[in-house]
């Protein structure tokens, strides 16, 4: 996949925004060679780069906005996005949010995939990075290190029944489809009504999200390790703000949208100023 690529038709999507409980809808478009990922919000006719610099909140989701108008948790389409290999793609949003679907990113990578990608004949846009850059918020660590292709290490340890996981995730369409993509997004019973309170969460309910109550899961789990893969889902979507193909290792411990937003512009500057100095521009 050397090349750029597009999705061959348009896709549309739609359903309710988990935390703002409201109907929305997304459609696809191919893009062009060149332009990138791109939101465009009807209701306010803008459109901007999906990139880190817009990145507006991170409490519990990924929010992009330009010119007071926002779009939230962005992080499960970004991540079948990049997950699946799509470099250019217009992306039309009606409403706030775009829709949770089961919570994972599974029906927006298997339609991805149905639809088929076109290469656009143009060489793929790419990160990388001369030497490793280590990024650190509290106990959360995100350590981003040169490498071939984009691959992912993730632990996470949260409170019982979750406890410690541990994933080595190599992001490539084939493996991204089938072990990230259908992870649910998750949370404590203890914490629903407290994020309800917050304005979050308004959308959420056991058909689009994973309930840990303290002796387990309120809902079967896909795999044992569910709650770190989805964690990984979350952080391709969030580098997928990159606006290029990540090839690097990142290897990250408790680390969150927030983490990831700090990380990606950062690493987004730095590969600018590597561009610069060897290209003068």
């Amino acid at each position: 996949m050397n090349d750029q690529r597009t999705v061959r038709d348009v896709i549309e999507f739609s359903g309710v925004g988990l935390h703002t409980g409201s109907d929305a809808r997304v459609r696809l478009r191919p893009g062009v060679a060149g332009s990138g990922l791109r939101f465009r919000l009807l209701e306010r006719n803008i459109t901007f780069p999906a990139h880190a610099e817009y990145v507006v909140e991170t409490r519990r989701a990924t929010v992009l906005g330009s010119a007071g108008a926002t779009v939230s948790t962005v992080e499960h389409l970004m991540s079948a996005l990049l997950g699946m290999g799509v470099d250019n793609a217009l992306i039309e949003i009606e409403g706030p949010e775009v829709p949770v679907m089961d919570g994972s990113a599974a029906a927006f990578a298997e339609a991805i995939a149905k639809t088929g990608l076109i290469g656009q004949h143009a060489p793929a846009r790419t990160f990388t990075l001369e030497h490793p850059v280590v990024f650190r918020d509290g106990e959360a660590l995100l350590a981003v290190v040169p490498a071939d292709s984009f691959r992912v290490r993730f632990t996470v340890d949260y409170a019982p029944p979750v406890g410690a996981q541990f994933i080595d995730a190599p992001i490539a369409p084939d493996y991204f489809i089938r072990e990230i993509a259908p992870a649910r997004t998750f949370g404590y019973l203890h914490e629903v009504e407290a994020l309800r309170s917050a304005g979050l969460a308004r959308g959420g309910s056991l058909d689009n999200a994973l309930v840990f109550a303290p002796d387990g899961p309120l809902t079967p789990l896909r795999w044992p390790s569910e709650v770190v893969r989805h964690k990984v889902l979350d952080l391709v979507g969030d580098f997928a703000l990159l606006g290029a193909r990540p090839c690097c290792e990142v290897v990250s411990v408790k680390s969150g949208h927030r983490l990831h937003a700090q990380a990606v512009q950062a690493l987004r500057r730095l590969h600018a100023t590597q561009h610069k100095a060897l290209h003068g521009a």
